[in-house]
C-alpha cells in the first residue's frame, strides 16, 4: 500500500479526489514546511514530557517570571478582519460534507470545521474533508442524501468559515517524509491554506483557523512562524491568515498574554476550550492525590477554578484587543420529551447568560437548534459587534485560583457513566465518526479523555465513593466487566466495540497515564485501513 508521491511516501488506500488535494505544488509547500519546522515541533512535544516529569515531582504552576516584561508591556494584537469582528455564536462540527452545509446555513456567525477532536483521522476523512472545504470556500458545495434524495445547498448568507487542524502532538500516519511521519497539524493547515487562501480572500474573507492543544508560548511562536512562512510562499500580506487559540490546557492558562504576543500578527482571539481544559487539569496533576476531581457532572463552569480561568481569559483578551470566546454548550434538542428538552435548554440558557454577562464576545454551540437560543442572549447583552470595551479590570486571578480543586463526590453512577460514555465514544471514533450524540450531548474526543483519565486517577489513588467503597483495581475491573457486558448485549459482535473495550481497559489500568487516547486509537484506524486494502 506504500507508494512514493513526490518527496513523500504515502501509506494509505486510494481515495477519490486525492490527486486534486495532493498536487505537486501543494506537496512542495508541505515538504518545505515540514523540513523547516518539523524538528522544532518534535522538540517542543518532547519538552512537554520534561515539564510533565517536573509536575509529577512537584505539582506547582505559576505565571512565568521570565516573561513578566511581556505581561507588563503596552501592546495589542492586529485588529480582526471585518468578517470576524462579530462572532457572537459559533457552531462546530466535523468536516463531513452534509455537516458543513448545515452548519454554514445554521444562522451562526461562524462555523469551525474540525479536523481535530470531532474527526477520526482516517485517510478518507482527511482527504474528503479537504475536498469539502475547498468546495465550501468557493461556494459550490452541495450534497444529495442517497437514502432520502434530499438535496443540500448553501444559502445566500452563510456563517464565516474557520478550520481547526489537528494538535501539534498528532502525526499524519499516512504520509512520511525523509523517513519520518509528518505533522498532522502541518498537513491539515498547509493543504487548506494552499488550496483556499486566494479564493477566500477574493470573496472578502480569508483563511481563518482555530489552533488547539497549545501548552506553551513557544508552541504559539512555532505556529506564528509556520503561518508567516506560508503567507510569504503564497504571496499573501502579513496578517491575511488569522487564528484563534483554544486555551484548553492548564499550562496555557498561565501563558495567555505570551501566546497572544507570540501570535500577535495573526491572532484575533482566545477560546475557553472547557472540556479539554478539564482533561488537561486531570492529566497534568493525575499523580497527586490532592488534585483528585469529583464526578465530571459536578465540574462545571461555575466551579472556582473554571470561572477564574474564563474571567482571566476575558480580561487578558480585552486588554490586548483580542476576542474572548466562550465555551461549548454540548446539549442538543431532545425530541419527544418536552420536560427533558426544557431542562437542557435551561442549562444552555444559564451557561450563555453567564458568558455574555461576564464579557465574552461570543460562544460555541454544538447543534443548529441552539443557535437562536445563544444568539438571543448575546443580542440582549451585546448590542455592538463585541465587548472589547469591557476591560474587566475588576478581575484578579492568582495561580491558587487556577489550581483550586473543586469540592464534590465520586459516585458509582459517575464511575459507570465514565466507562459507558468513554466506550460508546471510542467505539464510534474507531468506526470513523468523531462527533457522537450520547445521552443528549454532542461529544468529541475530550469526553473519552476525561472519562479514562478520571478512572485512572481514581484507581491510582484508591479514591472512595460517596458510600465509602474504595476504587481499587478489583472494583474498577468488576464494574468495567459489568458495563462492557451491557454494551455487548446492545451491540452484539461489533469489532469496534471489542477494540474499544480492549484499548480503554489498557489505558485505565496502565501503570502510566498515556498523554492522548487518540494516539493509540489512530494506530488501530490505520490497521483497519491496511487490512481492508
Amino acid at each position: 500500500m506504500s507508494s512514493p508521491i513526490h518527496d513523500f511516501v504515502l501509506s494509505a488506500p486510494q481515495v477519490p479526489g486525492q490527486e486534486d488535494v495532493l498536487t505537486a505544488p501543494a506537496l512542495a509547500l508541505l515538504a518545505e514546511v515540514e523540513r523547516t519546522f518539523g524538528a522544532r515541533r518534535r522538540a517542543l512535544i518532547a519538552e512537554r514530557q520534561r515539564r510533565q516529569a517536573e509536575l509529577d515531582r512537584n505539582p506547582v504552576l505559576d505565571f512565568l517570571p521570565e516573561t513578566a516584561e511581556i505581561r507588563a508591556g503596552d501592546w495589542t494584537v492586529r485588529p480582526a478582519p471585518a468578517d470576524l469582528r462579530d462572532r457572537r455564536v459559533e457552531i462546530t462540527g466535523p468536516v463531513d460534507r452534509k455537516m458543513i452545509i448545515n452548519a454554514l446555513n445554521s444562522g451562526a456567525s461562524c462555523f469551525m470545521a474540525d479536523f481535530e477532536d470531532s474527526n477520526t483521522p482516517s485517510w478518507s476523512n482527511q482527504i474528503s474533508g479537504q475536498i469539502n472545504l475547498r468546495d465550501a470556500a468557493r461556494g459550490t458545495i452541495g450534497f444529495t442524501d442517497p437514502a432520502s434524495g434530499k438535496a443540500y445547498t448553501l444559502s445566500d448568507r452563510t456563517a464565516v468559515l474557520l478550520v481547526r487542524p489537528r494538535g501539534l502532538h498528532m502525526d499524519e500516519k499516512h504520509l512520511s517524509l525523509d523517513g519520518q511521519a509528518i505533522s498532522g497539524s502541518f498537513f491539515d493547515f498547509v493543504l487548506h491554506v494552499f488550496h483556499n487562501a486566494q479564493a477566500l480572500v477574493a470573496k472578502g474573507s480569508g483563511p481563518y483557523y482555530y489552533l488547539p492543544k497549545l501548552e506553551h508560548h513557544e508552541e504559539a511562536r512555532l505556529w506564528s512562524d509556520v503561518i508567516s512562512h506560508c503567507e510569504d510562499a503564497l504571496g499573501l500580506a502579513r496578517g491575511t491568515v488569522r487564528a484563534t487559540v483554544l486555551i484548553e490546557t492548564i499550562n496555557a492558562a498561565f501563558q495567555m498574554e505570551e501566546i497572544l504576543f507570540a501570535l500577535k500578527d495573526h491572532i484575533c482571539g482566545l477560546n475557553c476550550g472547557r472540556w479539554d481544559y478539564i482533561f488537561s487539569f486531570i492529566k497534568r496533576f493525575a499523580k497527586h492525590q490532592a488534585f483528585t476531581l469529583p464526578d465530571r457532572d459536578q465540574v462545571g463552569m461555575t466551579c472556582h477554578f473554571l470561572r477564574s480561568y474564563s474571567q482571566l481569559l476575558i480580561k487578558t483578551c480585552h486588554r490586548r484587543g483580542a476576542h474572548a470566546m466562550g465555551g461549548m454548550a454540548a446539549q442538543i434538542p431532545i425530541k419527544g420529551d418536552e420536560a427533558a428538552n426544557n431542562a437542557a435548554l435551561a442549562k444552555v440558557n444559564a451557561d450563555k447568560q453567564r458568558e455574555a454577562g461576564d464579557g465574552h464576545d461570543g460562544t460555541w454551540v454544538a447543534h443548529p437548534g441552539l443557535v437562536p437560543v445563544a444568539k438571543d442572549i448575546f443580542d440582549a447583552a451585546m448590542p455592538g459587534a463585541n465587548q472589547l470595551d469591557r476591560k474587566r479590570e475588576d478581575v484578579s486571578v492568582t495561580a491558587a485560583d487556577l489550581l483550586a480543586v473543586p469540592k464534590g463526590t465520586i459516585t458509582e453512577t459517575g464511575l459507570r457513566k465514565n466507562i459507558e460514555v468513554g466506550l460508546l465514544y471510542l467505539k464510534a471514533w474507531l468506526a470513523g465518526n468523531g462527533c457522537v450524540p450520547i445521552h443528549h450531548l454532542m461529544e468529541d474526543a475530550a469526553t473519552a479523555e476525561i472519562s479514562r483519565t478520571q478512572l485512572w486517577q481514581w484507581r491510582r489513588h484508591r479514591a472512595t465513593l460517596d458510600d465509602g467503597r474504595v476504587i481499587d483495581d478489583a472494583f474498577i475491573s468488576t464494574v468495567m466487566d459489568e458495563e462492557t457486558g451491557k454494551l455487548r448485549e446492545q451491540f452484539g459482535d461489533d469489532r469496534y466495540l471489542t477494540d474499544a473495550i480492549a484499548l480503554f481497559r489498557d489505558l485505565v489500568m496502565s501503570d502510566d497515564l498515556a498523554e492522548f487516547l487518540t494516539t493509540a486509537a489512530y494506530d488501530m484506524v490505520v490497521g483497519y485501513e491496511q487490512a481492508a486494502s
